[in-house]
């Protein structure tokens, strides 16, 4: 028995001296290009590993929280963690330091808002990453925007790209986009994290997409609470939308204010925000595009297309 115990115990040794050589991290650790100015950490390596460094002398246990996973750093003499995560997917994420169980975010980074929380994020190089790129072309601007709601009986704001040649073209007019993010994010989403002006000015100077305007708003909205209506608020980001987004925007800038240069699109929640939005509203946008929505609506664990949305997609197949 006890051999037994002993080879067994050999196997698991060397199979966790094999994958710690088969783990072996690249050492070509670079600062990551969402650091706040002249911050050398967090890093990220060509396998697309993150690496993050903080001073915590007093602190017990210090963790890298990203990707739903949790990694331990190590300190040293002088009280300074260090660690890496495994290697992420491309693109951009979200993620937190937990000192002694408590989740903060990485002084090294700029700041974002997901996860419901401004926090830290890291951009791990995409294959395509010259597609957003900051490049020697025309930039256009994203503008604040700040308006009073009275649907929701608050102050809300929205971002507004316009192309490079807004200001110098005073007679043209431009089709508009109207882009929403995804849960937990907010109107700060698509322009900061997402790029979206940096992506169309790209396209705009390639020729491969018109010059328009995106309004990026926030899809969280709700009626006011009320004696008559306490509990649980309702959405009716639709209705700020349709009557109260869209006419202040055609009053206050140059679109062409009708169905065929209208679009709507949206990630996640914005996604559905934004089906349902075009669906009950043929009348005001022309094109749509979802991007890993759902068409679920809270509490229904499924959909029947002879009532969802009056039917309109009932009959894919003879619709398309």
């Amino acid at each position: 028995m006890k051999k037994y115990i002993i080879s067994i115990t050999l196997t698991i040794l060397l199979a966790h001296t094999n994958f710690a050589q088969n783990a072996a991290v690249t050492e070509d650790f670079n600062p990551s290009s969402v650091n706040q100015l002249g911050k050398l950490f967090p890093q990220v390596n060509s396998e697309g590993r993150v690496r993050t460094s903080i001073s915590a002398p007093q602190a017990n246990k210090v963790q890298l929280d990203i990707g739903g996973v949790k990694y331990d750093l190590v300190k040293d003499e002088k009280g300074m963690w260090t660690g890496e995560s495994a290697p992420q997917d491309e693109g951009f994420h979200y993620y937190q330091l937990n000192i002694d169980g408590a989740s903060v975010p990485d002084p090294g980074t700029l700041y974002f808002y997901g996860a419901g929380r401004w926090g830290s994020g890291i951009e791990i190089p995409a294959k395509d990453k010259d597609f957003y790129a900051v490049k020697d072309v025309p930039h256009g601007l994203v503008s604040e925007n700040i308006y009073f709601s009275k649907l929701t009986n608050s102050f809300r704001r929205c971002f507004v790209y316009t192309p490079a040649e807004y200001v110098q073209n005073q007679q043209k007019r431009y089709p508009v986009l109207y882009l929403q993010h995804g849960s937990f994010e907010d109107e700060t989403g698509w322009a900061s994290q997402g790029k979206a002006g940096l992506i169309l000015d790209n396209l705009i100077a390639a020729g491969k997409a018109v010059p328009m305007i995106i309004v990026m708003d926030n899809g969280y909205a709700y009626k006011p609470q009320t004696g008559e209506n306490p509990g649980r608020p309702a959405s009716v980001f639709e209705e700020v939308m349709i009557n109260e987004i869209i006419p202040m925007t055609d009053a206050k800038f140059r679109t062409i204010a009708d169905r065929e240069h209208r679009a709507i699109a949206g990630l996640s929640m914005g996604a559905n925000q934004t089906m349902r939005i075009i669906m009950n509203n043929l009348d005001k946008f022309a094109s749509y595009g979802g991007f890993s929505g759902t068409s679920n609506y809270p509490g229904t664990a499924e959909i029947d297309p002879a009532t969802f949305l009056d039917g309109k997609f009932n009959d894919g197949a003879g619709n398309q």
